[in-house]
């Protein structure tokens, strides 16, 4: 029911208007405060639409640097794939050069060829154990220059031949002697795959038996030329007692065949008419220190010529600088 009278004792009372005025302030504030919420909602909203924008721009950025990383690590094995194979083909060749370096060096060291190799101011690089014999190397000795290296050689320069060399590039040879072996010592140019020339090379070959045949031809020649100009008879031996040459009085008086009867002993020519004590006897005492002998003289009755005196004398001859004796038999017919 309305209250028909409005007092101050009455229950039923109207709201004052400074409570309506407090409700609607409270409504306004609540309105405005939703206001601003919303707006911040919506700020919030655009703001989270932004970053899920960035996000989404990010994350097809991240997409397509994997992909890159992908193409990337794609490129990389093959690349290591490639690497691989190309260390597979250096270690084959390695492994080449190290069996060629050592078919090198066995061939070196089996075919007996001393070699020097020098660098362009004439530094030791290498050499082979045979090259020790003409200069006394060492292992220590490798980046020396050669001319700190004592030579074992004989009134010869071969690193004057090398700066020829350097110098010409013409190749020079020619026989060496280091104590008593004899040597063809070639210097020549070093050149490398290029054809550059980057030194020389020095190579030593043992010529000993060839210098020492040349020697032997030289000094039976000097003999058949000198005992074919002598009337009595002459007769060269070598070492071994084994005709080298004979004269023509020898054949003409003694006889026997040139051709049969050089290279054999003496003793087993005509019918072994020089074998007996007597001669053998006086002929091995050649070997005693002295150069010359006091002459035989004998009588012995030869097969084909019957008794015979003779006076025999002997001389040992050798070529200068040579390594082979001779013996001459001069033979005197009493």
């Amino acid at each position: 029911m309305a209250c028909r009278r409005w007092t101050a004792r009455s229950p039923c009372t109207a709201p004052t208007r400074p409570s309506l005025s407090a409700e609607a302030l409270r409504i306004e504030e609540l309105e405005r405060e939703l206001v601003l919420s919303k707006q911040s909602m919506g700020a919030m909203v655009e703001e989270q639409q932004a970053s899920n924008e960035e996000l989404q721009s990010t994350n097809e950025e991240l997409q397509s640097t994997n992909e890159e990383l992908e193409t990337s690590k794609e490129e990389l094995q093959s690349v290591n794939e490639e690497l691989v194979t190309v260390n597979s083909e250096l270690h084959s060749k390695v492994e080449l050069l190290t069996s060629m370096q050592d078919d090198m060096k066995n061939l070196l060291d089996n075919i007996s060829v001393g070699a020097i190799f020098l660098d362009r101011d004439l530094m030791i690089r290498r050499f082979t154990h045979d090259a020790t014999s003409v200069y006394r190397l060492v292992a220590t000795d490798l980046g020396r220059p050669l001319t700190d290296i004592r030579s074992e050689l004989k009134d010869v320069d071969l690193l004057a031949d090398a700066r020829s060399v350097l110098d010409t590039l013409t190749p020079i040879e020619r026989e060496v002697q280091a104590g008593n072996t004899w040597y063809l010592a070639r210097t020549q140019p070093y050149r490398t795959m290029d054809n550059v020339i980057d030194g020389v090379v020095l190579t030593f070959n043992d010529v000993t038996e060839r210098v020492q045949a040349i020697a032997a031809r030289r000094a039976r020649d000097l003999a058949e030329a000198v005992v074919d100009t002598v009337r009595e008879p002459l007769v060269v031996l070598d070492r071994q007692l084994h005709i080298v040459t004979a004269n023509r009085a020898y054949w003409s008086h003694f006889g026997g065949d040139p051709a049969g009867d050089v290279g054999h002993s003496l003793y087993a020519t005509g019918a072994g008419q020089w074998d007996f004590d007597t001669m053998r006897e006086w002929l091995e005492a050649m070997n005693s220190p002295e150069r010359t002998f006091k002459a035989l003289e004998l009588v012995h009755v030869f097969p084909a010529l019957g008794q015979q005196r003779l006076k025999i004398s002997l001389r040992r001859v050798s070529e200068k600088g040579g390594q082979t004796d001779l013996v001459l038999l001069s033979i005197q017919v009493l």
